[in-house]
């Protein structure tokens, strides 16, 4: 059974998500208003946060923003009509972990809900990763390489945290599309675009690139042998 918070001020939906997410034997907390819902989140603990993006008095994209912003890590899944690629990519940009579009349905929910608390789960079972000279604390979500640390966003710390979780093998560019969008990656250049970006913190203010492309395939970390 997990402990779900849902923030939606549709009644209609939030009564048919309540009752068969209940049915199924987990126990909800509701809101109807984005002020209320960010106040239940964070004085309660959850396992999964359901949240829609169009709410009364605070919008879900400034909640997630809020929870990221106060270290709350819980896992979060938008609920939306909204289906244009800048909006979708604006949700991860505020630190949502998934994103499902109405109408949807609700053994879809369910499933990613499951899915969702499973990587987060398996994310806290694991403190620290380190290959090379880089050094990934997830617990507080910083990177280190050769003694400085490097900010990284939510999108490109969890791109590095997949690369180094499979390095030195490849990690086919499907399983990070699949970690970041769950399957769903907004534009065809959007990893690419990704991808430079981490490059360029991590790797373009040394001597030595660990990222290389593997063309058709995916991306890798390679080590500095001469280390």
């Amino acid at each position: 059974m997990l402990k779900l918070l849902l923030i939606e001020d549709h009644r209609e939906i939030a009564n048919i998500i309540f009752e068969y997410l209940e049915m199924k034997g987990h126990s909800l907390d509701w809101s109807s208003d984005g002020i209320h819902g960010l106040n239940l989140a964070q004085k309660g603990h959850y396992d999964v946060i359901v949240l829609d993006i169009m709410l009364p008095h605070l919008d879900g994209l400034s909640i997630c923003r809020q929870l990221r912003d106060e270290g709350n890590d819980t896992p979060i899944l938008m609920l939306t009509a909204r289906d244009q690629n800048e909006d979708i990519l604006a949700g991860y940009e505020h630190g949502t972990d998934g994103y499902l579009v109405k109408p949807f349905d609700l053994k879809v929910l369910e499933a990613r809900i499951h899915a969702l608390h499973r990587r987060h789960m398996g994310s806290m079972a694991l403190k620290n990763l380190e290959f090379g000279a880089l050094k990934l604390d997830l617990a507080n979500h910083i990177v280190h390489r050769e003694g400085l640390e490097i900010q990284l966003n939510k999108t490109l710390f969890i791109i590095l945290k997949t690369l180094m979780l499979h390095a030195p093998d490849v990690t086919p560019r499907e399983e990070l599309i699949s970690e970041i969008w769950d399957d769903n990656e907004p534009d065809h250049d959007v990893l690419r675009s990704h991808i430079y970006l981490l490059r360029s913190h991590i790797d373009k203010p040394f001597d030595y690139s660990y990222i290389r492309t593997v063309p058709k395939v995916g991306y890798q970390l390679v080590e500095d042998l001469g280390q």
